[in-house]
């Protein structure tokens, strides 16, 4: 199923004003994070014209098409706004004429303004729209900003993932989504995770029930979107299967085609599963600023095998 974003909602995110509010902008579906200035389609040359995009009048395209005559004005935006495009938004203080808006009026097109210049307008939408309309799955587990690290702990259903979390957040850190995680890929290196709108903030307890932790413990231990860095999978302990004891390797899981480092943390009565799950996140930013704390004893190790050898 294709990714959309309502222009209602674009309009309220970015504070557009609207200028065609007879326009129902509820109906009207943004399906490409790309923007278009249509200079070129102005000046009457639509091949290749990317009419599904949100198309972007800026200070020049303005002042082209209002030093026209007004019947020309006039038939060079009529040919515009009926090519099927979703909306129109006029930036640095330009304002379209009356007339202009009753042919918008005429095709059912939403026209916008904004007050904000048009290079920073465009790098403000196209960032928005790039989260909104990234690629999307939803998985089974529970995000939490440790100190700036986003972990992601997966298991099987009570295995304790909610309480690690509570844990956590009694320790000062910040839930993302308890239960289900939104992953959307907003770039080749980056997965930002979320919570559905119906369960944000909230934690369920196996016996006690769902508590909700912005009322509880305040608004600085949630967070609504984390970047993912760390995945952390919890699963019963097997006396048969040999555990990592060093990290020498990295283990890694894969969302949408995006590879994150993966842990698999046997569970045992006693471990301290939010104690685990810091050290977890300091070590392996650690390792992001460039010390790795294995192969530092590996390096130690050798050094002290050479030693003895001479």
């Amino acid at each position: 199923m294709q990714t959309v974003v309502r222009l209602s909602k674009l309009a309220e995110e970015l504070n557009l004003k609207n200028l065609t509010p007879d326009i129902d902008m509820s109906l009207v579906e943004l399906t490409t994070p790309d923007i278009n200035r249509p200079a070129l389609q102005l000046a009457g040359f639509y091949e290749h014209f990317a009419y599904e995009r949100v198309q972007i009048i800026g200070y020049v395209e303005y002042t082209y098409i209002m030093e026209m005559e007004e019947e020309e004005r006039n038939a060079a935006y009529e040919r515009f706004v009926s090519s099927g495009i979703p909306c129109v938004i006029f930036t640095t203080l330009t304002e379209p004429s009356e007339a202009m808006l009753e042919i918008a009026r005429k095709y059912s097109v939403p026209t916008l303004v904004t007050e904000r210049t048009t290079s920073g307008f465009m790098a403000e939408i196209i960032r928005w729209l790039g989260v909104e309309l990234a690629p999307s799955i939803s998985v089974h587990g529970v995000l939490v900003d440790v100190y700036g690290e986003g972990v992601l702990i997966m298991g099987e259903s009570g295995i304790g993932k909610s309480e690690a979390a509570l844990e956590l957040v009694r320790r000062g850190h910040r839930l993302v989504s308890d239960d289900v995680v939104i992953i959307r890929k907003v770039s080749d290196i980056t997965l930002v995770g979320s919570a559905p709108d119906l369960t944000r903030h909230f934690i369920e307890l196996r016996g006690i029930g769902i508590i909700d932790v912005k009322t509880l413990y305040g608004v600085e231990h949630v967070k609504d979107t984390q970047a993912i860095d760390l995945v952390i999978k919890l699963e019963d302990w097997d006396k048969e299967r040999e555990y990592d004891r060093l990290g020498l390797e990295e283990e890694y899981t894969e969302f949408l085609g995006n590879k994150i480092v993966c842990h698999s943390l046997p569970i045992r009565p006693g471990r301290n599963l939010a104690v685990i799950v810091e050290t977890a996140a300091v070590n392996h930013r650690q390792k992001k600023m460039g010390y790795n704390a294995a192969q530092e004893l590996y390096r130690r190790v050798q050094a002290n095998m050479s030693h003895s050898d001479i």
